[in-house]
């Protein structure tokens, strides 16, 4: 099974996947940056640390019981980082960037960090080249983390676009297996923002055509779990509901999970308890997951 992720929704299903089956991963690489000269891949990390059980599981992002005395020292010295970075959580990104200086790919730098951190599944970024989220706003033009992180998400969003798209490739490691795979799932993350400039990578999307595909809507009623979804969806033209995730995957998508509690009528959808509040619930949507694949 291949699994499409981006960062919070989809690592929350996959604390729990991991457990009953198996899997390999593409990430969303556009929420990537270079801090304090270092690459940072935020969603790529979450479900690296995930994988290897050590995400910090009350924020979903960084190394549970990670230390910030570097973050704070440099603040202290009138250096001001956007993201907040763990020590631990620092010394996986100079490693990836010293692996990508040395001129390897960011494949091969995931492979490295994986096989590092023991990871049993298959992680790789969606590509190689460096890809940006533009969130236009009703003050300018930003990067999704300023627009998340320094703004905390308040400004209006006129629009959302991927700066570099045009020029990614899909690895060619993800695009031989692609040929070979038959299921693949895409997480509760953010459909803008995270799993979009998958699916735009050298239409992506195409490829899923053939496939029995199946996604977890990351959406109850009018209410995304988390981030910036309902803003970014409606500058794109998209009912913020199940129904507009599912108007976003419609070509490729055989079934839409959505929540049992949820009153929108969409096409092709079941219905369970999608909520992941702990690892059982992961757990329970897992198989239900799978029981669906095995029933189309």
């Amino acid at each position: 099974m291949l699994v499409l992720s981006g960062g919070t929704g989809t690592p929350k299903l996959l604390s729990g996947l991991k457990e009953i089956a198996e899997f390999w991963v593409v990430v969303n690489t556009a929420e990537d940056l270079w801090i304090s000269g270092n690459k940072i891949c935020p969603d790529l990390d979450s479900v690296i640390y995930t994988l290897a059980g050590i995400i910090d599981n009350y924020k979903w992002w960084g190394i549970k019981d990670d230390t910030f005395i570097t973050h704070e020292m440099l603040k202290s010295l009138g250096f001001d980082e956007i993201l907040m970075i763990g020590d631990r959580d620092r010394a996986i990104h100079i490693l990836r960037s010293e692996i990508l200086r040395s001129g390897y790919t960011l494949t091969e730098a995931t492979k490295v960090v994986t096989r590092a951190l023991n990871v049993k599944f298959e992680v790789y970024p969606m590509c190689n080249e460096d890809v940006s989220t533009i969130i236009v706003t009703n003050t300018g033009k930003m990067h999704f983390q300023e627009f998340w992180v320094k703004y905390g998400g308040k400004l209006e969003v006129l629009d959302v676009y991927f700066r570099g798209i045009e020029k990614a490739k899909i690895p060619r490691e993800v695009k031989e297996k692609l040929k070979k795979e038959d299921e693949v799932l895409i997480g509760p993350s953010n459909p803008i923002t995270s799993i979009l400039p998958i699916l735009k990578i050298e239409k992506f999307a195409k490829f899923l055509q053939d496939k029995k595909v199946i996604a977890v809507s990351p959406i109850i009623g009018n209410k995304p779990f988390s981030g910036p979804a309902a803003k970014f969806m409606r500058a794109l033209g998209y009912e913020v509901s199940s129904r507009g995730v599912f108007e976003l995957y419609k070509d490729f998508l055989d079934v839409l999970i959505i929540d049992e509690k949820d009153l929108v009528k969409v096409d092709k959808s079941v219905r369970c308890d999608i909520r992941i509040r702990n690892k059982m619930d992961a757990i329970r949507l897992s198989k239900f997951i799978i029981k669906i694949f095995d029933e189309l």
